[in-house]
């Protein structure tokens, strides 16, 4: 069997974007014998020591990650880009 690691999760501090209790998620990953998880929630990392001591005490990998937004001027500015995508991360 292929290990497995999920890299794009959402907890509850991703508000209204995802639910998912920090202990659950560490429980339901040893539970499926996957080794490692990460935790990539909208514009925070509130989770992070949380998540680190669960993941720890559990023995499974904690991963850290946040999914970030990057405009290159105001967010308030409302014009289209005219084709210049060069500045998006992956």
């Amino acid at each position: 069997m292929t290990e497995f690691t999920h890299l794009h999760v959402h907890t509850q501090y991703s508000i209204l974007d995802g639910a998912a209790n920090i202990s659950k998620l560490i429980k339901k990953t040893k539970e499926l014998g996957m080794k490692a998880l990460a935790i990539t929630d909208h514009g925070n990392m509130y989770g992070v020591l949380k998540f680190f001591n669960e993941a720890k005490k559990q023995g499974i990998k904690p991963i850290f990650g946040c999914e970030v937004y990057v405009a290159t001027e105001s967010r308030f500015k409302k014009e289209k880009t005219k084709g210049k995508h060069y500045h998006h991360l992956v």
